[in-house]
């Protein structure tokens, strides 16, 4: 329980899955040349209101502070004093780092200014979902500044390719990269680029978004510089981020009847070793031998190169009920450990995709068995998950008829690959089903000729799917 309406506690588990991803996207984003700051979470109400279109788009999801401090009446304890300007709790920072940027920056050398932020922000949902829409949530928010547009949209497409890259490798979920049409554009930007994996129930997640903001930000916020000819311009700036959502994802990605199922990179522990223990005299020797297996799988590598994460569970509860808390959460391999693997000098593990599968393997061997095992479940997750993907990408729709009794019809729907003459009131008419639109690169194409929804003659690649 939350306490707070739309909220969510995130319990260590859940919270150390989100500690790795961001120390893997922390690092590619540093490795770009972007540092890290802090903007304040309340920012004043005007500054939304210098870019109409971004505080349009944000207005029914704005949590707003309009009092401070609190006084005792009447019994109950009530707000006492009213703000001169009301405050927004932060739903997204374009606005508040557009104010610093206008301070910081003066000249051409000053550019490309890029900032990232890792922050909790708020987004006040009509109906909310774990980890997919929640009134708060963490993520990270990449700004930056540039001085041409190619630059901010190389920026952009950059960021773009890095979430597909990491949700690919590293969560083993596969995206459709690709282009939001114009009415799903982030509010106040020019394009909008989005990587959509597709959940087992065939429907769409957007799992992170990469903005060219063109100049409507810096014009709000009076963000200009001298060039090298010492002419005042513009800049052009981008904003990007990945947030919870992803851990959502890959819950509904990977998860069975039996819980989720982590790609070991995720996984805060690779291995999770069960001392089975029975009261018995033997109980202290066996933890020892738990202890022992752990060292000597953090000897081994992992498929980064790292040394497994090896965790000794030696809470007091029957083996059976802890490996079953550690295969519901997902622990990529299981070990259990009692007196006749200790006189045996050997292992009995669990591969979570293969629960019931027990292998036996001699101590010293065990290291480069695990290892070898996390490669071959990390390549397993993503290639079953390639495998939805391209089964679930529909081919053979050809009109609106035949979208809209597919999109009604089918339980699991999945995406359909056709053409789109680029009409909002074409994408439109098919939300009323649920249905967005992003529009492809050439790489991957379809042989239709006419628009899905219109049936007029068409060369718009897209992708039509119902989006959570």
């Amino acid at each position: 329980m939350a306490h707070v309406r739309g909220s969510m506690v995130i319990k260590p588990w859940g919270y150390g899955i989100w500690e790795r991803m961001q120390g893997r996207l922390d690092a590619e984003i540093r490795r770009r040349g972007h540092e890290n700051a802090y903007f304040p979470v309340l920012i004043p109400l005007s500054y939304f209101q210098r870019e109409a279109e971004h505080v349009e788009g944000f207005a029914k999801e704005m949590a707003v502070v309009t009092h401070h401090r609190l006084e005792e009446k009447d019994g109950k304890v009530v707000p006492a004093a009213e703000f001169a300007e009301p405050l927004v709790v932060r739903p997204t920072s374009e606005t508040i780092i557009g104010a610093s940027m206008a301070e910081w920056i003066n000249s051409y050398r000053d550019l490309p200014l890029l900032l990232n932020q890792w922050a909790n922000v708020v987004r006040w949902e009509m109906r909310p979902r774990i980890f997919l829409r929640t009134t708060e949530f963490l993520w990270q928010e990449g700004h930056t500044a540039h001085a041409t547009a190619e630059e901010a949209v190389a920026e952009t497409l950059d960021i773009h390719r890095m979430y597909q890259e990491f949700s690919e490798q590293w969560l083993a979920m596969p995206v459709i990269a690709g282009e939001k049409s114009p009415t799903e554009r982030f509010p106040g930007a020019l394009r909008t680029f989005t990587i959509e994996a597709m959940m087992q129930d065939g429907k769409a997640l957007q799992a992170g978004t990469s903005h060219y903001l063109g100049q409507n930000f810096a014009r709000a916020a009076g963000i200009d510089f001298l060039d090298a000819d010492g002419d005042r311009k513009l800049v052009h700036t981008t904003s990007w981020g990945v947030s919870t959502r992803l851990i959502g994802g890959m819950v509904m990605q990977h998860g069975d009847d039996d819980g989720i199922r982590l790609p070991p990179r995720i996984a805060p522990h690779q291995v999770v070793i069960v001392p089975v223990l029975r009261g018995a005299d033997s109980d202290g020797e066996v933890r020892e031998y738990a202890l022992k297996v752990a060292e000597i799988v953090r000897e081994a590598k992992d498929l980064d190169g790292e040394p497994i994460r090896a965790h000794v569970d030696l809470r007091q509860y029957r083996a059976q009920d802890k490996r079953w808390q550690w295969t519901k959460k997902g622990a990529p391999v299981i070990v259990e450990v009692g007196p006749r693997d200790l006189e045996n000098e050997e292992v009995s593990w669990r591969v979570r995709h293969q629960s019931g599968d027990v292998r036996r393997t001699a101590l010293t061997a065990f290291g480069t068995a695990v290892s070898a095992a996390l490669k071959d479940l990390q390549d397993e997750l993503l290639g079953s998950a390639r495998r939805r993907l391209e089964e679930g990408v529909r081919r053979d729709i050809r009109t609106r008829a035949q979208a809209e009794e597919l999109f009604r019809e089918e339980a699991r729907p999945g995406f359909v690959l056709a053409k789109w003459c680029g009409s909002p009131e074409c994408e439109v008419g098919l939300k009323g089903f649920g249905v967005t639109i992003r529009t492809l690169p050439e790489s991957l194409s379809s042989d239709a000729q006419t628009c899905l929804a219109c049936g007029q003659p068409a060369d718009i690649e897209a992708v039509f799917g119902q989006s959570y």
